[in-house]
């Protein structure tokens, strides 16, 4: 086994920032799925939504930074073009949303790809010894289910 100059076999660990490559393209999409509905939001829940979606833009903003630091932490160069977030994303693409609720389903839709993605990061940065990459899965996972819990208490639906 060779190992990398943090202690992480190099196998492993480029397979993990590969992984990590496919969550910051989707976390990209999503970003910018964010920033159109923050943008585009009408109707009479228009005060709530718009700075709950800017809350939400930021953050996702600053998670697209951690991702990509961390992939080049473990080595490798980060995607950075839209062709390649496109070519990468499994997170629905929101185009022209206005509606709160088409809004709101939007979120939760993109965070059910990102959990699945965030998942198997987890477990096999876990079978990597990979703390770095799975502390951060751990905290995105939890944060986020929050906020799917949250979003569909706002539709009126069960988790």
């Amino acid at each position: 086994m060779t190992t990398n100059s943090i202690g992480l076999d190099t196998k492993k660990t480029k397979e993990i920032a590969d992984e990590l490559n496919s969550l910051l393209a989707n976390f990209q999409i999503y970003y910018q799925n964010l920033r159109g509905i923050h943008w585009n939001i009408r109707g009479k829940r228009f005060f709530d939504l718009h700075p709950k979606f800017e809350e939400l833009y930021t953050d996702a903003n600053l998670k697209v930074d951690e991702i990509a630091e961390r992939i080049l932490t473990l080595g490798v160069t980060p995607l950075h073009t839209f062709e390649d977030y496109s070519k990468a994303a499994k997170v629905p693409v929101g185009k022209n949303i206005s509606e709160d609720e088409k809004a709101v389903q939007l979120i939760v839709g993109s965070l059910y790809e990102l959990l699945k993605i965030e998942r198997q990061i987890l477990d096999d940065s876990a079978e990597a010894n990979d703390e770095g990459t799975n502390s951060m899965m751990s905290d995105f996972i939890t944060e986020q289910e929050k906020t799917v819990w949250m979003m569909k208490a706002w539709l009126g639906e069960s988790i």
